[in-house]
């Protein structure tokens, strides 16, 4: 396959509902969401570069680095938290629920591999949300 097929066939398959994505995006607490996801997903980035620049590249692991990537993942984690009117000790609390149920108490490969997602639905479904 060459590139211009490639593009082609690969472009068949974008959303063109630039109209529907605008309306979407009047949606001030969606941009507060958008904002809070593309933020969380750079920081996450940048924490793992520097893991990268101590694991490929030889360089001293960067602690200081890593714990401020984190406050900054934190950061974001706080306006998507106020936007959904959630606070972090629920979603906390929710999610080691949720991995009690899928582990119990422990870890196991067989039981990452055979979750019952309906049971972790649920228990997720407790949150409230404003």
């Amino acid at each position: 396959m060459d590139s211009k097929s490639y593009m082609a066939d690969a472009t068949r398959t974008e959303s063109v509902n630039f109209e529907g994505m605008n309306q979407r995006l009047n949606d001030n607490g969606l941009k507060r969401l958008l904002h809070a996801g593309i933020g969380l997903s750079t920081e996450g980035g940048e924490f793992l570069d520097a893991l990268k620049k101590h694991i490929f590249y030889g360089k001293e692991l960067d602690r200081v680095n890593l714990s401020e990537e984190i406050g900054d993942i934190f950061w974001y984690l706080a306006i998507a938290c106020d936007e959904l009117g959630i606070e972090f000790e629920t979603v906390m609390a929710r999610n080691i629920e949720k991995l009690k149920a899928r582990y119990g108490e422990k870890f196991t490969e067989e039981r990452a591999e055979n979750r019952d997602l309906e049971k972790e639905r649920d228990i997720l479904e407790k949150q409230n949300f404003s």
